[in-house]
């Protein structure tokens, strides 16, 4: 197999010599230092500004299609010395007022304000800790199991399936054993499934734009959660063998997933069109559950009901 070229922010070359050799899933597999995280960040907003978009007229040959350094400089109100720190990953704790500044030249929407102000502040982590299985709350999985007509699952921060109904089961993982959420540590993931399981691929109408969509709400989540190193681990394995995944990641777009349309089409009731809310726990772990609905007479609705009735 060929290994994708993956970002510096996605594995060590380390762990990356130790995958090509068949080793085991690398264990000192790191995303980069926060700052360096932020640096990249910034670097991607600026590539995709216009000139044009952010009313900077434009003199001469231009060597990059986004804003110079000193262009988002000097609409943000910083100096090109202390962006250029920023960008390099040599500065950290950037004031308030010098995010706002950024995010207003960058044109940022709220999802990517809240990602950089999360990137800005995280704590640097002095020593990882180490990787343990999520536990589902017990509360949360008995509401999961007494939900029967309405497919819910119960995510983990990463989005490890923690519990699922019968009906979600059959929709999104009907080719898995329905137990395998209680299998700790080898639990369903489903971005790891999204573009490593062929099933899973299968399953969604328009592939790409639900890959980028889960893409850039794994980069918004990985930030609420500095610390995790889960997430490094994750996204090492998944880079290395998804060219797909690997490009998307280092597009560096974020998205907080809150609700929406996803547009299915299973083998075994054909299409259907689902709502879905997405509804966080108020511990604020991360853990969150998933729910499907159809507008009431819809066909996507009787799809459902004979998924239910197998």
């Amino acid at each position: 197999m060929t290994v994708p070229a993956v970002n510096q922010d996605l594995a060590t070359d380390e762990g990356l010599r130790a995958r090509r050799g068949g080793a085991s899933r690398p264990s000192d597999v790191r995303l980069q230092s926060r700052s360096s995280e932020l640096g990249d960040f910034l670097r991607s907003r600026r590539d995709r500004l216009t000139p044009e978009a952010a009313g900077v007229i434009s003199y001469g040959r231009r060597r990059v299609p986004g804003l110079r350094r000193e262009e988002l400089a000097q609409l943000a109100g910083v100096s090109i010395t202390y962006l250029t720190r920023l960008e390099q990953g040599q500065s950290r704790n950037a004031s308030d007022a010098v995010l706002a500044g950024l995010a207003r030249a960058l044109r940022l929407d709220d999802d990517e304000r809240a990602h950089l102000h999360a990137l800005a502040h995280a704590e640097p982590t002095l020593r990882s800790r180490p990787v343990r299985p999520e536990t589902p709350r017990p509360g949360a999985v008995q509401l999961v199991r007494a939900i029967a007509e309405v497919p819910t699952l119960l995510l983990g921060r990463f989005n490890d399936v923690l519990a699922w109904n019968p009906l979600a089961h059959a929709l999104v993982a009907g080719h898995l054993d329905p137990d395998a959420p209680a299998e700790r540590g080898a639990r369903p993931n489903l971005i790891r499934m999204l573009f490593l399981d062929p099933h899973t691929r299968a399953l969604y109408r328009d592939w790409e734009s639900e890959a980028a969509l889960a893409v850039a709400s794994l980069r918004y989540v990985a930030a609420e959660f500095p610390d995790d190193v889960r997430i490094a681990h994750l996204v090492g394995e998944i880079s290395m063998d998804s060219p797909d995944f690997a490009r998307m990641w280092a597009r560096h777009s974020v998205r907080l997933c809150t609700s929406g349309t996803k547009l299915l089409h299973h083998p075994s009731v054909g299409d259907l069109d689902l709502d879905y809310e997405v509804l966080h726990l108020p511990e604020g772990d991360g853990q969150r559950l998933l729910t499907f609905t159809a507008p009431r007479g819809s066909a996507s609705e009787a799809a459902l009901r004979l998924l239910h009735a197998a």
